[in-house]
């Protein structure tokens, strides 16, 4: 059976460095497997191999007739120290990058993607502001080094993923457990973002190309009220929803941030998003502010549709996780309220259980993108957002929880 999809919907796949290449890279994720951080002993020094197999990897991408895919890049390969590049890194990336343009496949590339480098860890990280400048170099290096190959850029994944894992729950690294701090480094990525769209669009303007799309990618769920008609719960279920992914979601879209987020470099109010990226999974029932898998989520089937359902990730200590397909069409308010921006499924899972795929640890159907301006409309049971027109007018002014 061959899929068929409106003119301009573009079905591809997605992948983070820390997820499918392999190596002891000096990442945060190599020390926290070190440490005996993941509780199933995942070792991503293992992963999928992809570092060595790319070429496999790609030809299989290309043997599924894939028109797009998402990839990340691996700052601790790039920089493995303060200061210092790696030019056998940037060669390889770039080998990989040219390879996937030879085959049609047109990448979507993610900057940060829940990994850094150690030395960048030890410093404090995103928790830092005296830090961030460590960040904006690496975007730089990236821009300057693949941006005559890659015009579809995700600054930074999941912020809302990573600041709740590492700083909250303390199931990632760092492992920290702090509220406050949980904060500062949500309004510091939002500040990093926000940079790296004006940098991005600047670099590749300055190379003589007018096509950039720069956006960001975000975990969005449908947080809901074990009983609607307790007010309580409805309360609830609304401030963890903005405290979760509204609150960064525009703070990073608009410039505008709201508490708990401060603004405190006072930046302007913009539009700092060509596109939205949507990583959507599951719903919570909300009857306190402790979190939970919607109770009404369940695998569903459906005759002639790819419908993903249950995805068991390699990233260290990650968890199954259930889609509730019913859910995606309601995390489009989300988008909506914000620029309009398309919105796009950037979802990345692995190891997929297609054959076919095995290596690059992709799923065929669960990132599903429209970068262009069309209106698209997808199947409801599918891990997509309906695509809007893109308002183009930018801003001059300079181990063991949520998937990803």
């Amino acid at each position: 059976m061959r899929l068929q999809f409106p003119e301009g919907f573009l079905l591809g796949v997605s992948s983070a460095s820390a997820q499918i290449e392999g190596g002891e890279v000096g990442s945060n994720w190599n020390d926290w497997y070190h440490q005996g951080r993941i509780k199933d002993d995942s070792d991503p020094a293992v992963a999928d191999d992809h570092w060595n197999r790319w070429r496999e990897d790609c030809a299989l991408m290309a043997g599924l007739h894939l028109p797009i895919a998402r990839m990340g890049v691996e700052w601790a390969r790039i920089m493995p120290a303060r200061g210092e590049v790696d030019e056998a890194a940037i060669t390889h990336y770039r080998a990989e990058l040219e390879y996937m343009r030879q085959l049609g496949i047109r990448p979507l590339l993610t900057i940060h993607h829940f990994s850094n480098p150690m030395w960048f860890e030890r410093l404090g990280g995103f928790s830092k502001r005296e830090n961030l400048d460590d960040f904006l170099s690496f975007a730089k290096l990236c821009a300057d080094r693949f941006g005559d190959l890659v015009s579809d850029w995700i600054t930074i994944n999941e912020p809302n993923v990573y600041a709740t894992n590492g700083y909250f729950f303390g199931d990632w690294p760092p492992g920290h457990k702090s509220f406050s701090e949980t904060f500062t480094v949500l309004e510091n990525m939002a500040f990093c973002h926000i940079r790296c769209y004006q940098m991005l669009h600047a670099t590749r303007e300055a190379m003589g190309y007018s096509d950039t799309m720069v956006g960001f990618a975000n975990h969005l769920r449908v947080f809901e009220p074990e009983n609607p008609k307790n007010p309580m719960q409805a309360a609830t279920a609304r401030a963890v929803e903005w405290l979760f992914q509204g609150a960064i979601t525009q703070a990073m879209s608009t410039g505008v941030f709201r508490l708990p987020l401060k603004n405190h470099w006072k930046l302007p109010k913009g539009e700092y998003c060509d596109f939205h990226g949507v990583n959507y999974y599951t719903r919570s029932t909300v009857t306190g502010f402790a979190d939970g898998v919607g109770k009404t989520a369940r695998a569903t089937t459906s005759a002639g549709r790819f419908i993903p359902t249950v995805c068991r990730r390699s990233q260290p200590s990650w968890k199954s996780c259930s889609s509730a397909p019913s859910g995606s069409r309601k995390t489009a308010p989300a988008t909506i309220r914000m620029p309009s921006a398309p919105g796009i499924s950037t979802s990345t899972c692995t190891p997929c259980s297609v054959p076919a795929c095995r290596s690059s640890g992709i799923i065929t159907g669960a990132s599903a993108t429209t970068l262009n301006g069309s209106r698209a409309r997808v199947p409801d049971s599918a891990s997509s957002m309906l695509i809007t027109p893109p308002r183009r007018a930018r801003s001059s002014a300079p181990a063991n929880s949520t998937p990803i």
